[in-house]
């Protein structure tokens, strides 16, 4: 099989993962809406606010934030330095990028998930619940959001680099 044919099937596939993932999570962005407004009315509508929403809205944003990570590297919105990149050939692109994502992204990755994994297991290990407020929540399950979206970032990093190594071979974006 040739290597833009592997490279259009694994990036299709990854692609569309992260897409559709892109799409579920936005919809924590709804969620955070109803709680922040439903807070806004309670508190100023009824003088009775909620115990819980400062550590909803924190958790439902940390995890918005976090998991939409992987479909802003889709879309191409992490930084760059693109007033230098744009000016660059595709192929001189394709070789900046792929080097860029071996020699940091993927390292720094491997560093984020296995730190991120530890910090979840220990939350796990001690059930951890939230201090910030008298409703003390568990937040264990929010802190596995860090190796989940670690590894969703990770996995359309796969698909970016395949498509730089296929602009740096071939000279365009596949």
């Amino acid at each position: 099989m040739q290597f833009r044919s592997v490279v259009w099937a694994v990036t299709s596939v990854i692609d569309t993962f992260t897409y559709w993932c892109g799409w579920v999570f936005s919809w924590i962005c709804l969620v955070l809406m109803l709680a922040i407004v439903y807070n806004v009315v309670m508190r100023y509508g009824f003088n009775a606010p909620t115990v819980w929403a400062y550590d909803v809205t924190y958790m439902l944003y940390g995890t918005m934030f976090m998991l939409g990570s992987a479909y802003c590297l889709y879309k191409g919105g992490h930084v760059r330095t693109d007033f230098l990149y744009n000016q660059f050939s595709p192929r001189w692109q394709g070789i900046v990028d792929s080097t860029l994502y071996i020699i940091l992204f993927f390292p720094a990755m491997y560093f984020f998930f296995s730190a991120g994994f530890d910090y979840a297991a220990r939350s796990w290990a001690q059930l951890e619940r939230g201090f910030y407020s008298p409703w003390a929540p568990p937040i264990y399950p929010f802190k596995t959001v860090i190796p989940v979206a670690i590894a969703l970032l990770a996995l359309q990093g796969i698909s970016e680099l395949l498509k730089s190594l296929h602009a740096a071979i071939y000279g365009r974006w596949p």
